[in-house]
């Protein structure tokens, strides 16, 4: 599912389940809101927990030696920060449900 299939969908579930009309426009600038705090919370090492859903938090690759496939001379790659997503739970119960499949 892409960013704006999700968007039809968000907004359609509003529609039938919450009962609540919201334009697209605001479910296209909820997901940039969202996506936007969690860049910042995960920039000064903060974690983003959505209860239900998951954890999002940073972890840290050193830098190693690796090679090129073509050639196998070795080059050098260096450190980076990651980002990491943790499931929740209650989401790891809902994929591994055999009662509660998606059709």
């Amino acid at each position: 599912m892409n960013k704006s299939e999700l968007i039809e969908v968000v907004t359609n579930k509003m529609k039938i389940e919450h009962d609540r009309a919201v334009s697209k426009a605001d479910v296209e600038a909820l997901l940039n809101s969202l996506t936007s705090v969690t860049t910042n919370a995960l920039k000064t090492g903060d974690e983003v927990v959505l209860i239900g859903l998951g954890k999002f938090s940073t972890g840290h690759r050193a830098a190693r030696i690796g090679r090129n496939p073509q050639t196998g001379e070795p080059l050098d790659i260096a450190a980076a920060t990651t980002a990491k997503f943790t499931p929740a739970k209650a989401l790891k119960d809902a994929l591994n449900n055999p009662f509660n499949r998606a059709v």
